[in-house]
């Protein structure tokens, strides 16, 4: 009978990491698990307090600092399979997962599955034939080198890469390699697994190379398993059922999907919502049921398209995500530094981000060329920005995979504020309270429009007390707003004093608040 090593790469929760192995491990399984290096070392000790007597429980002997986009994607799988291999001699199967998946089918009905054909289960589809990537870069991921992440690190990703375009520095592919490209969450057999680790050791020019390539977690094992094995012996497919919005990012499930889960023909299923709690305790029941007859329809992703598309609340299964979800999500952050002098507010927000790395983003609602992720065209105008707004903000999360988020907002974004501030997550507002000189009024007035670099003096002068009285306005509005988590910081008020703010904003310590107050010429015209 098939006996699985579970392959587990995980970073937050560990609750639900401890419960996924131990309800994966009843049934007589393995799990291998590699937990962040950059993640939170309370929460991994809490894993590994709780698992540690555990026999078919193991943790990669080396923990990597994982990057999206990165080789460390790669090497942080390579050591816990390295590790399943050696402590677990029995194990027949091997089993990517992530946090978030969940067992869709019985324990049983899964090890007949696996019992039933002998092969790897691995999307593996050819990199520059297939239409795999809809979009963006293509063979720039793979003949530039990429050394640095192109979330955390995008100036140094996107420097690096306009150099070696400009001077020609591409690199051959190596000649007996034919690229693949699928899913990174396979199931492969331990002869495959143990010949995939060989190949490691003896091809190194095979490892230089996917090091420096980019997303190399859906090319690096796509392509050996092609290499290693004979295609008789490969299913092209995935195991884990997954869905994408038609903004390219993952549909979450939630307890109303439980019936449809069941009925595919996949045996887990990704991503599970964190607030989904009836839908896992049932399919936790379900994995260590016996004599379970599912009947497998698989209609989830043309349901899913048909529904998605029929415009209308009422008429769908699903509704598109950005009108049904109502929250954020109860576990995030959303942090909002609402200033009108937009560039103190980045040249705080720049500070903040040197000083505590929490991703964030300058006037997304306000500025049509505000950086921003390609997320399928949601991001493309202000007005789409704005009008799914709450789709933004979880897409934003997801894409930088963080609980935490700031962002920039004008003080006239006052609905903006009232939406985000009644959402579920915790929302706090960082007002920067700036002094208001006549030049910076007439420049404010001529970027917004209100005057011309020809407008009169006299015109001006009768203009200006207008806007200060605007600005005052909008200000007073926030303020009446009573919104919770209101911190402050004034212009007019010492570094000392506004470190308690920014402290208490972002949830850091007085020394790390101090050193961004202190910044130099913050509220510098």
């Amino acid at each position: 009978m098939a006996r699985i090593a579970f392959i587990l790469l995980c970073h937050k929760d560990p609750e639900a990491i401890i419960e996924q192995a131990e309800r994966l491990t009843a049934a007589g399984d393995y799990m291998s698990i590699h937990f962040d290096a950059s993640a939170s070392p309370e929460h991994f000790d809490r894993i590994r307090d709780a698992l540690g007597d555990n026999p078919n429980v193991v943790f990669a002997r080396k923990r990597v600092k994982c990057g999206w986009g990165e080789w460390s994607l790669v090497q942080a799988t390579l050591n816990a399979v390295e590790t399943a291999v050696a402590s677990f001699p029995r194990a027949t199967h091997f089993y990517m997962l992530s946090g978030d998946c969940m067992a869709i089918k019985s324990a049983e009905y899964t090890h007949e599955f696996l019992d039933r054909d002998d092969c790897d289960y691995i999307e593996s589809f050819d990199y520059f034939e297939s239409d795999w990537i809809k979009t963006g870069w293509k063979e720039e991921r793979l003949i530039y080198r990429h050394w640095f992440n192109e979330r955390t690190q995008k100036k140094r990703f996107y420097w690096m890469f306009r150099a070696q375009e400009r001077l020609g520095l591409t690199r051959e592919i190596p000649p007996d390699i034919q690229v693949m490209i699928g899913s990174q969450w396979w199931c492969l057999r331990r002869r495959t697994i143990e010949w995939i680790l060989n190949f490691t050791r003896e091809r190194k020019d095979v490892m230089r190379f996917f090091r420096t390539t980019w997303i190399p977690d859906e090319t690096f094992f796509q392509t050996l398993v092609r290499h290693l094995v004979p295609e008789s012996e490969i299913s092209t497919r995935t195991l884990t059922f997954l869905m994408f919005t038609d903004y390219g990012m993952p549909v979450v499930f939630y307890n109303d999907h439980y019936d449809m889960l069941l009925s595919q023909d996949f045996l887990f299923a990704r991503k599970i919502s964190p607030e989904a709690t009836e839908l896992k305790a049932r399919l936790g029941a379900l994995y260590a049921a016996e004599n379970v007859e599912f009947k497998i329809s698989n209609e989830g992703r043309s349901l899913f398209r048909f529904l998605a598309g029929r415009g209308r609340i009422g008429r769908r299964f699903a509704t598109r995500f950005w009108e049904t979800e109502s929250t954020l999500g109860r576990e995030r952050e959303l942090m909002i530094i609402v200033c009108k002098k937009w560039h103190v507010a980045k040249r705080l927000l720049n500070r903040i981000r040197q000083v505590t790395n929490i991703p964030a983003i300058e006037y997304l609602f306000n500025e049509e060329g505000t950086q921003l992720p390609d997320l399928g065209g949601i991001q493309s105008t202000l007005g789409k920005r704005t009008r799914h707004r709450r789709a933004l903000m979880r897409m934003l999360f997801d894409y930088y995979d963080t609980d935490r988020l700031i962002v920039c907002m004008d003080p006239n974004n006052i609905d903006l504020l009232h939406d985000f501030c009644g959402d579920r997550s915790t929302t706090r507002l960082l007002e920067v309270q700036c002094q208001f000189t006549d030049d910076f009024l007439t420049g404010h007035a001529r970027r917004v429009g209100l005057a011309g670099e020809q407008t009169p003096r006299e015109t001006l002068e009768r203009l200006l007390p207008t806007i200060r009285q605007d600005i005052t306005f909008e200000i007073d509005r926030i303020r009446d707003a009573n919104f919770e988590n209101h911190n402050r910081i004034r212009e007019s008020d010492s570094p000392e004093d506004n470190a308690a703010s920014i402290a208490q904003f972002l949830s850091i310590t007085g020394d790390k608040a101090r050193e961004i107050a202190e910044t130099e010429y913050l509220f510098a015209d």
